[in-house]
């Protein structure tokens, strides 16, 4: 270690919880001070009001940014209240980073907003806010990075954003002063940059209050009463607002809001640290701003700050430190503008890591280091939108990137609460992703793994491990988890893929085909030339009942209400037209109905369904029965012979046909069964009581040793539902896809008599024409199969976006959906698609590669010759 640096961690001081005014210690950006200390506001501790359309709780930027936007969309009575002052934290000690990249799809739009937005809020509102944009590289050092780095070009070439893969040489141009011994390639994003969080978030303010905005502080919400219509008292110790809907953005405090009504959000503070040095002369020396780096190995940020330094790390798990005090005995009532003691120690390799790639920072001399608290979720994804079970709550919680989600954020929400419907996709901040399942050890745990797996490579199908199993995680966990590899979804444990002897066992992520591949490819066989079992029990489950039962489903599906004994698939549209959600519909008594959902849509779906029920005040009862119910799919030709053999109820096809719906017993077990599989294959979904699975299972796996049985998963079931064409909720369609582009047009009826939601926008969309569509394609590639998002080409252009893909064990090749412009969606169509930095030639095929088994059957009943 460089002797000045080690001299100045040993001068540098390690204050206790102490309170830092921000203009004193907290570092600011280039040419920001005078912005910082110039915006300082006055408190206005009054309420002025008793009655707001909006409540906003927590004075942070993502806050402010909502009522900035609300205020500027013409909402009226949009009122904050801060308990401390405008970024008390972890707004004021942020390190202030903007990127456009994010691993993830739907973010890079909330990113690319923000900064856009922050582009243009000095001149709109007058504030500094000492935005730099000397763009960022994430520094590649490994193979396995260099890879990565492909992987995420592909997943951005179909975004508008600029983002290039760039070589050392470029890399140095750009960074002078890195070690280039370990830089194997540069992600490089132009406009990136920093900004001051203090000045941002008082531009906000400023734009918040010219639109007509009402920002108090200093004042506490100390109670929060729902009224039976509704809406909400908010207690302060200036009186109370009636408003029509709260939104919590309390940051670390969200936890304290949300007991106020009883919710446990899942969120625990994070000690985050990162150190600035002083003047370096080769820094001074250099005459343009140097780009933000992120060394991904050494896993910490660097950027230029004045004429120094400023780097910040994400330690390992196991030393990254929680602050799970504030958990379980809450937020020191005084805690506001403070920082933590610092802790040097814990990040020691990640500053030896930074003077090995930056070795000017070996002679350099620090002058402050900040310790302050983030608030994470257990996915390090923050919380936003509407909250299931309560009316009229909303959430913008657990940012643990806040300065760069703000400003997408208050646009994202402002948009829903005035529209009615999100914007588009961002399924993964739902909220409603968590549940009772999600306890404090559990988001402890993960906190812990997320935040130290910050920089850790992003392969598809990732699966982390911390927190597992959970209590959620399923009748037949214990029996089948040193079977198979599993995957997590929503809490439960289902199985991705099985063993057998021979095979190279347990996860091993990677970007091309992995252990997984043969394996998967024998499950795809038992399915379609015998008979294979699968756990299903993580769907969502719903039972609806009551005298407006039928009303409300035909209201709500775009599809009809099926009959008594009968199954469909339907779709929840929203206003604008857009797929909010896929279900299975059956109606199993008169009136009464099961609602199947993925797992990761319980929530989501069901918070949808309760909000239309007390809108058109339908007399409807709906019941989660998810945790209470058990699912056992039984798939492949062979899967009529073996079920048969347990029950003494007819399972022919002409007593039982495809889309029917009975209620039986399998070896004295109780199922309500239903003729439909997501394999394409002939089978049967086993809905029954949880306790009952191991029993059923078993009885079923007994059956089967004639005909062969044995166990498949999630990963084969992919690859023969889109063999069969079969669309997936989420990939192929999702709020930012409407029906008839992709392909749904069999389940969506315009001409049915109800007014179901979003259908006079469709019959527009309809007339008008589509401009893109739904294509299937096959591919020609060698090790690496498509999995969804990648860019598709045509003519050296990108043109379109997969939505989902795997190999297709039948033809042999790669199979994927894409959507693509309409003139360039016929069968025959060439195309390309871009995989790992190789553009790979395509071919749009007539779909479905492979009939369903009904569909061979109506054909061999005809004496036709049906494909298979």
């Amino acid at each position: 270690m460089g002797t000045l640096l080690r001299a100045a961690l040993r001068r540098l001081p390690t204050p206790r919880h102490h309170r830092c005014p921000l203009p004193a210690t907290a570092p600011r950006p280039l040419g920001s001070g005078a912005g910082a200390q110039g915006g300082k506001e006055n408190p206005s501790p009054s309420l002025r009001k008793d009655r707001a359309d909006t409540v906003i709780i927590g004075g942070g930027c993502v806050g402010v940014s909502l009522a900035y936007h609300l205020a500027k969309a013409g909402l009226k009575d949009v009122i904050l209240l801060e308990k401390s002052e405008l970024t008390a934290g972890s707004t004021w000690h942020a390190a202030g980073l903007t990127t456009y990249f994010h691993p993830g799809i739907n973010l890079k739009k909330i990113h690319a907003y923000s900064i856009k937005l922050y582009e243009k809020l000095e001149e709109e509102t007058g504030q500094a806010v000492g935005f730099h944009q000397p763009g960022s590289i994430r520094i590649a050092s490994t193979p396995t990075r260099v890879d990565e780095f492909k992987y995420q070009m592909t997943r951005a070439g179909w975004h508008p954003t600029e983002q290039y893969l760039i070589t050392p040489e470029k890399v140095q141009e750009l960074f002078p002063l890195l070690n280039m011994d370990m830089v194997l390639a540069g992600l490089y994003n132009p406009g990136d940059g920093h900004i001051d969080p203090y000045s941002l978030t008082m531009a906000l303010a400023a734009g918040a209050r010219k639109h007509g905005a009402q920002l108090n502080y200093p004042v506490q919400v100390t109670n929060l009463n729902p009224r039976s219509d509704g809406t909400w008292e908010v207690e302060t110790p200036l009186g109370v607002i009636q408003a029509k809907r709260i939104v919590n953005t309390a940051g670390f405090w969200a936890r304290e809001i949300g007991k106020m009504i009883g919710l446990q959000h899942p969120l625990i503070p994070v000690h985050h640290q990162y150190v600035v040095t002083a003047t370096i002369p080769e820094v001074k020396a250099l005459k343009r701003e140097l780009p933000v780096i992120r060394d991904l190995e050494g896993s910490y940020y660097l950027r230029q700050e004045r004429d120094g330094l400023l780097f910040g790390p994400y330690e390992s798990e196991k030393k990254m430190k929680l602050q799970d005090s504030w958990v379980t005995n809450g937020v020191p009532p005084g805690f506001g503008k403070e920082l933590f003691e610092s802790d040097l120690d814990r990040i020691m390799e990640h500053i030896e890591a930074a003077m090995e790639m930056v070795p000017v920072l070996k002679q350099a001399d620090i002058i402050n280091t900040i310790a302050g608290p983030i608030t994470y979720s257990p996915d390090i994804l923050p919380m936003v939108g509407p909250h299931q079970g309560v009316r009229n709550y909303w959430v913008a919680i657990g940012f643990g990137y806040g300065i760069i989600h703000a400003g997408g954020i208050g646009k994202y929400l402002s948009d829903w609460i005035l529209e009615g419907e999100p914007p588009f996709d961002l399924i993964e901040l739902d909220p409603n992703r968590y549940g009772k399942w999600t306890t404090t050890e559990y988001t402890a745990a993960k906190a812990r793994e997320s935040y130290g797996f910050n920089n850790i490579v992003g392969y598809p199908k990732e699966e982390r491990f911390a927190g597992r199993p959970t209590e959620r995680a399923g009748a037949l966990y214990d029996l089948l988890k040193s079977k198979c590899s599993m995957g997590f979804h929503a809490g439960w444990e289902q199985p991705h893929w099985f063993y057998k002897p021979g095979d190279e066992t347990g996860y091993k992520p990677s970007f091309r085909r992995t252990n997984w591949f043969d394996p998967v490819g024998r499950e795809y066989k038992q399915v379609m030339e015998k008979v294979g079992v699968i756990d299903l029990s993580p769907f969502g489950k719903f039972k609806v009942k009551g005298t407006d039962s039928v009303k409300l489903l035909d209201h709500l599906f775009a599809n009809v209400v099926p009959k008594v004994g009968t199954t469909n698939i339907s779709h929840m549209l929203t206003p604008r037209g857009k797929v909010y959600a896929e279900l299975t519909v059956s109606q199993l008594y008169p009136g009464e109905f099961m609602l199947i959902t993925g797992s990761g849509s319980e929530l989501h779906d069901l918070r949808w369904i309760e909000e239309e029920i007390v809108r058109g005040g339908y007399k409807v009862e709906i019941e989660n029965v998810t945790d209470e119910m058990g699912v056992l799919g039984v798939a492949g030709p062979y899967a009529r012979q073996v079920l048969q053999k347990l029950t003494a109820e007819d399972l022919s096809d002409v007593s039982f046909k495809f889309l029917q719906s009975k209620h039986l017993k399998l070896s004295g077990i109780a199922v309500t069964a239903i003729r439909i599989s997501y394999t394409g294959e002939l089978g049967w979904e086993l809905y029954h009581r949880k306790e009952d699975s191991v029993a059923l299972y078993s009885a079923i796996m007994e059956a089967g040793q004639k005909e062969g049985i044995d166990n498949f998963g999630t990963y084969a079931l992919n690859a023969l539902r889109l063999e069969k064409g079969f669309r997936a909720w989420g990939a192929e369609m999702n709020c930012d896809t409407n029906p008839l582009e992709a392909g749904l047009e069999y389940f969506v009826k315009l001409n049915k008599p109800a007014d179901f939601i979003g259908k006079q926008t469709l019959k527009q969309i309809k007339e008008k024409g589509l401009k893109r569509r739904l294509v299937y394609l096959t591919l020609e590639t060698d090790d690496v199969d498509p999995e969804g998002n990648e860019s598709v080409w045509h003519n050296g252009k990108v043109i379109g976006n997969t939505t989902s893909g795997s190999f297709s064990y039948s033809a042999q090749r790669s199979l994927a959906f894409a959507y693509v412009p309409t003139e360039l969606g016929k069968v025959g169509q060439k195309l390309e698609v871009e995989l790992l930095g190789k553009n790979y030639s395509a071919t749009v095929i007539q779909e479905p590669l492979v009939l369903t088994e009904p569909t061979r059957m109506r054909l061999q009943r005809k004496g036709e010759s049906p494909k298979i």
